[in-house]
């Protein structure tokens, strides 16, 4: 069995994923942006998260070598926005039509 990651790499890892996870939670306890500054943090930190997942846990490289791998995880990203847009799209419009 092929070893993908050293303990150094998953340490590494955790760490970012979690100094990622406790500052958006830090903002909105803390309330010390303003709420539109808080969501573009927060969602900075959520793509950043994506990233240090992708790298120390999936073990996806950004090389020539593992380009089928990262068209697969763009086609994923793309099918995955257009249904969570399409599904707020939709929510949003049936809000409007509904609230009288």
């Amino acid at each position: 069995m092929e070893s993908h990651g050293t303990r150094a790499n998953y340490i590494v890892g955790f760490v970012l994923a979690v100094v990622l996870t406790a500052i958006p939670f830090a903002l909105v306890a803390t309330q010390s942006l303003s709420r539109t500054q808080t969501v573009l943090v927060i969602a900075a930190a959520a793509v950043l998260q994506i990233l240090v997942h992708l790298r120390f846990f999936l073990h996806m490289s950004f090389s020539r070598s593992a380009r089928e791998n990262l068209l697969a995880v763009a086609f994923t990203a793309v099918l995955v926005f257009l249904m969570v847009g399409g599904s707020i799209w939709v929510m949003l419009d049936l809000h409007t039509r509904m609230a009288l």
